[in-house]
């Protein structure tokens, strides 16, 4: 359980690890069955529309991942996710919404410790990843530093959402499934980088010139080594970015974030839901369907509507980005 003394560190530092918070077998073995399952049926769609070049049916996860991660140049992790992209949607654009995610992220041991974070109205916000990291030498090199499946590069998740939410109270959750190493790209935190206020975030068309600029690097970088069931917890203005995987196995991670509800979430284009709620229990989202049908409407509603939502406040032309 998480303490006092615990919470002066996150002030403090800019995020916590709390340690063995999940249980693996009640908490994270359901959402690796289910993932096991999905991977089975999108590599039989997969190979059954030429994409890859077998099924490989008797692989265990992680190899299998790599291998499709090769016979796709990496572009696999979108049917993976459970959040929409932030361009290029259209109406068949793929997203996991299975009840075993749904449960971890309405999860009651995960959830009491985000109430201390946050209090007892808690927002599932829609700034949500799945990252299945393989080795690098199974990506392309132009995508090792602009996907999902590669290296995350300097940033702070305030910067990735509109203005209409630098007022709210965002937690960021970030719960490893396999081991996090140094070697196989394990989150990098920069302690005490949330004092320093939000830095330029740049987007360009070279990933080498992404997140933020060179001159808000933070200097305390501090590796963040975790096993599943450990979680951490960050502040929004906190700076991280992950090591690449030079190892010979998978990285994955759920990246989540809450925030009180009614407060704005950053991406009022996608939806969240009540995962929790001590002054109105009836508001909280307890179907994995309803859940899943939220997305699927959002992203008919985008399409339909010709709306490119935009999440980048800042101009990519700017000479610090050059």
């Amino acid at each position: 359980m998480i303490q006092k003394q615990d919470i002066k560190q996150f002030e403090e530092d800019g995020y916590l690890i709390a340690e063995n918070l999940l249980d693996f077998d009640q908490d994270i073995r359901p959402v690796i069955d289910e993932y096991d399952d999905l991977l089975d049926q999108l590599a039989t769609k997969w190979y059954e529309e030429g994409r890859i070049s077998s099924t490989y049916q008797n692989f265990p996860f992680s190899q299998k991942i790599s291998q499709i991660a090769r016979d796709t140049d990496g572009l696999y992790t979108q049917a993976l996710d459970i959040s929409l992209p932030q361009k290029d949607i259209s109406n068949e654009t793929p997203m996991h919404h299975g009840p075993a995610v749904f449960q971890l992220l309405r999860n009651d041991r995960l959830l009491d410790a985000v109430e201390v974070f946050i209090g007892p109205e808690i927002f599932s916000n829609p700034v949500q990843h799945v990252r299945i990291k393989p080795p690098e030498n199974c990506l392309p090199e132009e995508i090792r530093k602009s996907s999902l499946a590669g290296q995350t590069l300097w940033h702070q998740d305030q910067g990735v959402v509109t203005e209409e939410a630098d007022e709210s109270n965002i937690l960021t959750v970030w719960i490893p499934m396999t081991d996090a190493t140094e070697q196989n790209g394990c989150l990098v935190v920069g302690r005490g980088s949330h004092k320093d206020g939000l830095g330029l975030h740049c987007y360009t068309n070279n990933p080498e010139k992404n997140g933020l600029s060179n001159q808000y690097l933070p200097e305390d970088q501090v590796p963040i080594i975790m096993k599943p069931g450990d979680v951490l917890f960050m502040t929004k203005m906190t700076k991280h970015s992950s090591l690449p995987n030079v190892s010979e196995d998978i990285r994955w991670s759920f990246d989540l974030r809450y925030n009180p509800t009614g407060e704005a979430t950053g991406r009022r284009w996608f939806p969240g839901f009540v995962a929790r709620s001590k002054s109105d229990p009836d508001a909280e989202l307890h179907d994995p369907f309803v859940w899943g049908q939220r997305w699927d409407a959002a992203r008919e509603q985008l399409f339909d509507s010709g709306v490119n939502p935009q999440f980048q406040r800042w101009d990519p032309n700017d000479p610090l980005c050059a």
